[in-house]
């Protein structure tokens, strides 16, 4: 069964993702470009930073959401499982 939600924050995420998309881009170039390799670790390093900002994003607005509303509605253990199972995959 797939599951759904409302982004409260979606227009946010997006605009952050199209940056990323951006970026993504420049390094395709910059490798295409056959630029210095610092300078291509130093966007990818952008690019991980900013992707690891729209991971916590989400994560917070799903803790705030998702998980709180499964908590009121009697659901919450599988909730707080299911984020724990997250966590622990965006951690390794």
């Amino acid at each position: 069964m797939e599951k759904t939600t409302i982004q409260p924050n979606k227009q946010q995420l997006l605009n952050r993702l199209k940056r990323i998309e951006g970026q993504v881009r420049g390094v395709h170039q910059m490798v295409d470009n056959d630029r210095y390799c610092v300078d291509i670790l130093h966007q990818i390093s952008a690019i991980q930073s900013a992707m690891n900002k729209v991971s916590l994003a989400l994560l917070e607005d799903h803790a705030h959401h998702c998980v709180m509303n499964a908590v009121q509605n009697g659901n919450g253990d599988e909730a707080i499982s299911e984020l724990m199972d997250v966590m622990k995959t965006m951690t390794k």
